[in-house]
């Protein structure tokens, strides 16, 4: 039977999960979480490559598996394929992010998953797409940043591009690809018919652009680095404190007056240079400067007190372990635990989608590998001399 799973909300649907890395399982992550039965597929031992993110019992594995079964399979020997088929029969959703030409070799492309099912929804994710000039380049979050141009947009000037400190075109080609499947799952219960799901690192790291990408397109502006300042809203930035460091976000007019307030520098305010957001932007420098002095004279936790007090948007700038000491991480239980047979209990990011009845829940550490192997050919029919007979041709 398939894993435990406390959310209702996806328990109707399954999953078969052939991607590695991170962008792929980002993906799935999400459907397991809300309940769909899950069929992680991974190589027998001694089969081809596992490519995977670290150690089995590491964080980065069990942070983005959990919820899954996990079934070896050999995919290039015909009884693998035969079985895999099989799966895809009873199946709502294929998830794989193999370079493009990978699928036609293996013969699970789209167009052959639909003859046999044609509900299935495959996504597939890549570094650049399913086609184009950069078809047959590998992809890589790095490298995407790069190309999507976030990485000129992030770091101070003149110190050259800078990556963020996270895999975000990965992570965010993940997110896409699971709001495009079940975008096509909801589509599904009209037309009856599955299709084809597509994300790439490249068109997630553009979209994550946001504004910054509108600006270019619609008025011709080549944004550039500004370390924490925002583009275009000042004062929006990182200021020092006696202890530590803060982030003020007084956007508008009116934000930046009740800021002056606060910092008890109204003669800010009588500044022609600063009476317009225009001028604050173009100024940033002189003004960034004024507000470091000011806020150098009080703690952080001082600082974000009288903000928030007066409603200027603030916060603290943490290191990862004080965001999960913070007093609202622990109200939300961002970080959710779960009990690993080795392990023991330990601590996850919990799913960021929160749903009134049917919640997403950590119900089940990440897998060892094969794991189920047994119980989902046995659902499929198969008998225990068959199953003993696969495994001692290392199909399974």
């Amino acid at each position: 039977m398939p894993s435990p799973h406390t959310s209702g909300a996806l328990s109707r649907f399954r999953v078969i999960d052939l991607s590695q890395v991170r962008a792929g399982p980002t993906c799935v992550k999400q459907l397991a979480d809300f309940g769909a039965d899950v069929i992680k597929v991974e190589p027998p031992p001694g089969g081809r490559k596992d490519i995977m993110t670290g150690e089995r019992d590491g964080a980065d594995m069990q942070n983005l598996h959990r919820n899954k079964r996990s079934l070896t399979l050999d995919l290039k020997s015909a009884d693998g394929k035969a079985i895999l088929l099989d799966l895809v029969r009873s199946a709502d959703v294929v998830v794989e992010n193999f370079r493009p030409d990978v699928k036609y070799r293996l013969g699970i492309d789209y167009d052959s998953l639909a003859a046999i099912n044609p509900r299935i929804v495959l996504a597939s994710i890549s570094g650049f797409g399913q086609d184009g000039p950069y078809l047959d380049r590998p992809g890589f979050d790095q490298i995407a940043q790069g190309m999507s141009g976030l990485m000129s947009v992030t770091g101070k000037p003149g110190e050259g591009p800078m990556r963020t400190g996270a895999a975000i075109a990965d992570m965010s080609a993940g997110l896409f690809a699971a709001l495009g499947i079940l975008t096509a799952l909801l589509e599904r219960e009209v037309s009856g018919r599955g299709q084809w799901v597509q994300s790439s690192l490249l068109h997630a790291g553009i979209a994550l652009m946001d504004f910054q990408a509108a600006r270019y397109l619609v008025e011709g502006v080549v944004p550039g680095q500004v370390g924490n300042d925002h583009p275009t809203s000042m004062p929006t930035s990182s200021y020092p404190t006696v202890d530590g460091h803060i982030n003020v976000a007084a956007a508008g007019d009116a934000m930046w007056e009740k800021l002056c307030q606060v910092i008890d520098r109204a003669d800010l305010l009588q500044r022609p240079e600063y009476t317009t957001n225009g001028g604050r932007a173009k100024h940033r420098q002189a003004l960034n400067a004024e507000l470091a002095t000011a806020f150098s004279t009080r703690t952080s936790d001082e600082w974000v007190r009288l903000l928030n007090a007066a409603g200027v948007p603030c916060g603290p700038i943490y290191t990862v372990d004080q965001v999960f000491a913070d007093p609202q991480v622990q109200h939300q239980g961002i970080a959710a635990p779960v009990t690993h047979p080795r392990l023991g209990e330990i601590r996850l990011v919990g799913q960021a989608a929160r749903l009134s009845r049917t919640p997403a829940a950590m119900a089940c550490a990440t897998p060892d590998k094969g794991q189920h192997t047994d119980e989902v050919l046995t659902e499929l029919g198969l008998d225990a001399d068959r199953i003993a007979a696969l495994r001692a041709a290392r199909v399974v």
